[in-house]
C-alpha cells in the first residue's frame, strides 16, 4: 500500500476559506483506500509553508505528494508541470513576507519537473467530465514555491506534483468562475487515486 500525502492551503487575502483545504478534508473525510492517506494544511506564507511541507515529507516519506492551491481566476482544474525557483509575489504572504524576484532557493536549479503523470491526470479528469487542462508554471506565488520545495525535498522513488483548483460555489466571490464543491473533491479524489499510474507518451505542449 503507498503513502500518499495531499496538502492544501488555509485562506489568504482576505478570504474566509480555501477551496483547496476543503477539497483535500472533504476527500480524506470519506476515503477507503487504495492508499493510504496523510493530509495536511499548509500555510500560505513562503518560508512556513516550505518548513511545514519539508517537516511533514520527512516524518511521513510519502511515496506521492500532491499538493493543491487555489488558482481563483481559472475555470478548469490546472495540474502544473513546472515549479520555477523564483518568488515574485503580487501581494503579500500571511506573514507579511512580499518577496520580489527572489530565488526559493539560492542554490536551487532553474526549475524541477513535476514528477507525477500530468498528462495521464488531465485525460483522467476529461475522461470523467471535469474540466481539466496541462498548465506549464504554477506562477510565483507561494503555490510554486510549494510545488520547487516538494520536488527537492522528497526522495528519488517518490512523485509530487501540483493541482490549481479554481474557486468553489461556496467560497467563489460575486462573477467569479467557479465549479461544486462535490466537483472539486472529486478532481482532488481522482488525483490521489492515479497519482502512481504511468505517464502518457504524448504531446502535450503548446505553441503559445
Amino acid at each position: 500500500m503507498a503513502l500518499i500525502l495531499l496538502t492544501g492551503f488555509e485562506p489568504f487575502d482576505g478570504a474566509s476559506r480555501n477551496p483547496s483545504a476543503d477539497a483535500v478534508h472533504a476527500v480524506a473525510a470519506d476515503y477507503d483506500g487504495p492508499h493510504e492517506l496523510v493530509v495536511a494544511t499548509l500555510p500560505v506564507a513562503f518560508e512556513s509553508s516550505a518548513r511545514r511541507l519539508r517537516a511533514v515529507i520527512d516524518r511521513h516519506s510519502p511515496d506521492a505528494v500532491i499538493a493543491t492551491g487555489l488558482a481563483g481566476g481559472r475555470p478548469q482544474i490546472a495540474v502544473e508541470r513546472i515549479g520555477v525557483n523564483l518568488m515574485d509575489a503580487r501581494i503579500p504572504d500571511n506573514d507579511g513576507a512580499q518577496p520580489v524576484d527572489a530565488a526559493c532557493e539560492p542554490d536551487g536549479p532553474a526549475a524541477r519537473f513535476a514528477t507525477l503523470p500530468v498528462k495521464h491526470l488531465v485525460r483522467t479528469l476529461t475522461a470523467h467530465g471535469l474540466p481539466a487542462q496541462l498548465s506549464l508554471s504554477a506562477g510565483s506565488y507561494v503555490c510554486n514555491h510549494v510545488l520547487y520545495t516538494a520536488l527537492g525535498a522528497v526522495s528519488a522513488d517518490t512523485v509530487a506534483g501540483f493541482v490549481h483548483l479554481p474557486w468553489s460555489t461556496s467560497t467563489a466571490p460575486a462573477e467569479a468562475p467557479h465549479l461544486p464543491d462535490e466537483v472539486l473533491a472529486r478532481a482532488v479524489r481522482l488525483v490521489v487515486d492515479h497519482a502512481l499510474d504511468a505517464e502518457l507518451e504524448e504531446p502535450g505542449g503548446s505553441i503559445w
